[in-house]
């Protein structure tokens, strides 16, 4: 499989605005842990190998177990994730699925039992940010190089 297209030489202005929202979410009140956590389950739903590869590592790097990182696809059965984990995960799976039924309200209030509207908002971006990113590399067939 070969690369369709470089979205970032084709238009490189797009990807300056991608890269500012990348640094707004580096200083938003989301962990960077739990940023990772988000980013791994969308790719996981999206079935986005090179966001995958990516946000694996910089999980791995940042502390993250792979005892954590293989039961993710599964965290609603793992005992390995905390109840404010799981309402952020539920979040993501709904906002990630937005078009089979929307956000449900107990999930909404299960994440604002752990933040606050304005980390919720940031959640939101931080979803919808990663989901924008696996579209584009599933799209054009983003690799990673080998190492």
């Amino acid at each position: 499989m070969s690369t369709r297209m470089n979205v970032q030489e084709l238009e490189p202005k797009a990807y300056e605005v991608l890269f500012a929202m990348e640094r707004y979410l580096a200083n938003t009140d989301v962990s960077y842990a739990l940023r990772e956590l988000i980013k791994i389950r969308v790719s996981q739903i999206n079935k986005c190998a090179y966001c995958l590869e990516m946000h694996t590592k910089d999980a791995r790097k940042a502390g993250e177990t792979e005892q954590r990182i293989y039961a993710l696809s599964a965290w609603e059965e793992s005992p390995l994730f905390s109840d404010e984990e799981r309402a952020v995960l539920k979040f993501t799976e709904e906002v990630t699925h937005i078009s089979k039924e929307g956000v449900r309200e107990e999930t909404f209030q299960s994440v604002k039992k752990y933040f606050s509207d304005n980390q919720v908002a940031q959640l939101i971006v931080a979803i919808g940010q990663i989901n924008f990113w696996n579209r584009i590399a599933v799209t054009t067939r983003m690799q990673h190089k080998h190492v």
